[in-house]
């Protein structure tokens, strides 16, 4: 396994971030979470980062892919990145997320909301 320095991946979340409020800011509230995610895309590819939107990730038990979800998006093969537009990010978000982090080989995540100003962030880290 390979470990990445906690550095890149402060770098990568300070820009992931960085973008998430320039959209939040353009855009502002009201819209579907498929919005902000295409808005996403476009900040993040125009700040260098590689970004794969509803990236399949196969879910492994015992060695046997069992399924697949489709990540929102995940941001250098090194960071999941949830979406929400909800009143707030509650404990079942931080559990989804830190599930998939397990079925899959990542490490790091990040639940944005957009329903409200400020921007609401969560960092999950398995």
């Amino acid at each position: 396994m390979i470990i990445t320095p906690k550095s890149k991946i402060d770098s990568i979340t300070e820009i992931i971030i960085s973008c998430a409020y320039i959209v939040l800011n353009t855009l502002g509230i009201g819209f579907l979470e498929k919005v902000y995610e295409n808005a996403m895309i476009i900040e993040l590819s125009k700040n260098g980062l590689l970004a794969e939107a509803q990236k399949p990730l196969n879910i492994i038990y015992n060695g046997q892919n069992i399924g697949e979800y489709l990540a929102d998006i995940v941001v250098e093969n090194l960071v999941i990145v949830e979406l929400k537009v909800v009143k707030c990010i509650d404990g079942s978000h931080i559990a989804q997320t830190i599930n998939y982090l397990k079925a899959s080989s990542l490490h790091y995540g990040l639940i944005l909301n957009f329903k409200n100003t400020p921007l609401e962030i969560k960092r999950v880290i398995k």
